[in-house]
């Protein structure tokens, strides 16, 4: 089992707490928190062991769970990697593009693995049909979300927004040529709201719309290729695919038919990937100490952590240049 502590005992830290804690890959050492009271509140409800020195903690793990305000991700993961130690880090992955590409030197150089808390990557939902997914041409996604002070001190894009980023840019074998963007501040000092249009350099286009003062709870994309249409639901973990093929010479009373102006005959028929249940952020976890212990590579890796970063950065700068 591979030695683990957390750094960061807000909301999502003391889930990654339970969760290593139950986990049969990993031993949980304990957590640091520089907020004392908040630690020691935690410590004396759930049994985990603080440490009060950051140094004391990395030292006695195999890996790090980086669970703090993004504010210091950079910080605490150049802390974890100089002292050898693979790193977990939650998205997103720096507050800066220089700070990730740093790291992206810094692991190379110590030989340390790291993975980025992208879970949605892990969504039931999106693993059944990720493998269908080929070659889009038109994605179009809706993340809204009910307002919730917590997340507000960054804009929407790096809040929700970036879900959608790393998923798109996982099935889009391109690189990005063009990016338009709008956002706009309702109630928080950065953009509550905002619309991004991404072109690739295969002529794939991206249309991403992400909300944090909705009146409902959305998340969902919807990918469009040759013959096939594809619905995934992250929020209700629901998939829908819808394939198209040369229509058979004799057709059914049942089968779905649509003829287009040059006469041609396309059948439509319906698939049901099976979606099984599954705790995502258990499955991201492990899936990392999968890669440790394999020496493989890891789903979610820094350097994908770090493109999803550039272009939601890419985004951003539009809200500024407006």
């Amino acid at each position: 089992m591979l030695k683990v502590g957390v750094l960061g005992a807000g909301h999502l830290g003391k889930i990654h707490l339970r969760l290593l804690n139950e986990s049969e890959k990993y031993e949980l050492i304990g957590f640091h928190d520089p907020d004392a009271i908040n630690a020691e509140k935690v410590e004396a409800e759930f049994g985990y062991h603080y440490f009060e020195n950051i140094n004391t903690l990395i030292d006695s793990v195999d890996v790090v769970d980086i669970v703090t305000p993004t504010l210091s991700h950079y910080s605490c993961a150049k802390k974890s990697i100089e002292k050898g130690k693979h790193i977990f880090i939650e998205k997103p992955v720096t507050n800066t593009l220089q700070e990730a590409e740093e790291l992206l030197t810094l692991t190379g150089k110590y030989k340390v693995k790291g993975q980025v808390g992208h879970v949605e990557r892990f969504n039931p939902a999106f693993t059944s049909v990720k493998d269908a997914i080929h070659n889009p041409m038109f994605i179009e996604t809706h993340r809204l979300a009910e307002f919730n002070p917590r997340g507000t001190d960054v804009p929407v894009v790096l809040d929700l927004m970036i879900h959608d980023i790393d998923a798109i840019l996982s099935v889009v074998d391109s690189e990005v040529k063009q990016i338009n963007a709008s956002g706009v501040s309702v109630i928080s000092n950065s953009p509550d709201i905002a619309n991004a249009r991404i072109e690739f350099q295969n002529g794939c286009v991206a249309n991403l719309t992400a909300s944090r003062i909705s009146m409902k709870n959305m998340r969902k994309s919807r990918f469009f290729q040759k013959d096939a249409y594809i619905s995934v639901d992250f929020l209700e973990k629901k998939v829908e695919v819808v394939k198209m093929k040369d229509a058979p010479e004799t057709i059914g009373d049942f089968d779905m038919v649509l003829q287009n102006a040059e006469g041609v005959k396309k059948q439509i028929y319906f698939e049901n990937p099976e979606v099984l249940s599954n705790n995502a952020i258990l499955d991201e976890l492990e899936s990392f100490a999968e890669a440790i212990n394999n020496d493989t590579v890891p789903i979610v890796t820094l350097k994908q952590g770090t493109n999803a970063l550039r272009v939601a950065l890419q985004i951003i700068g539009n809200f500024e240049n407006a």
